[in-house]
């Protein structure tokens, strides 16, 4: 993969860029989660070692490690210049939004939680919403503004 010195921000009108967005987007998921897990690892060591300092307040963080960590990834990530985290930067793909502006780290840890949500509610009807919506569209890119297009 190339690096693109002039990202893509606005959505593009060619059919073409949503052609296999939705199923690369379920392999890109799986990859965004395996490095999650993987980096939950060194954050946790982390964590034992300043709930030592905090005298066993950093404990309580365990809990919420997963989602702290998979927030501060995706908010970087897609938040970032790439506007893609590495699961999509590998797929080819990225997060536009539809109003032309740069993804920021609020606007994809919304896009992150309201996933979240809305797959524990719908778990099998936010990919079928990709089937039927234009661009290869799911319901929390509806909500929040944004479309996924193919970078490669």
């Amino acid at each position: 993969m190339s690096y693109n010195p002039n990202p893509l921000y606005a959505a593009p009108e060619d059919w073409r860029a949503y052609s296999g967005v939705l199923s690369r987007r379920v392999f890109a998921f799986i990859l965004d989660y395996l490095i999650v897990a993987l980096l939950c690892i060194p954050a946790a060591i982390v964590l034992f070692f300043l709930s030592i300092v905090t005298l066993g307040l950093g404990f309580f963080l365990y809990p919420a490690l997963f989602v702290i960590v998979a927030g501060l990834y995706f908010g970087l990530t897609v938040g970032g210049p790439s506007q893609a985290s590495l699961g999509m930067r590998a797929m080819g793909i990225a997060i536009v939004r539809v109003d032309g502006r740069p993804m920021d780290f609020l606007t994809a840890i919304v896009h992150l939680a309201l996933f979240w949500i809305l797959n524990s509610v719908l778990t099998p009807l936010i990919l079928l919403a990709g089937l039927f919506i234009e661009r290869s569209r799911l319901i929390h890119d509806l909500l929040v503004g944004t479309v996924t297009v193919r970078t490669a």
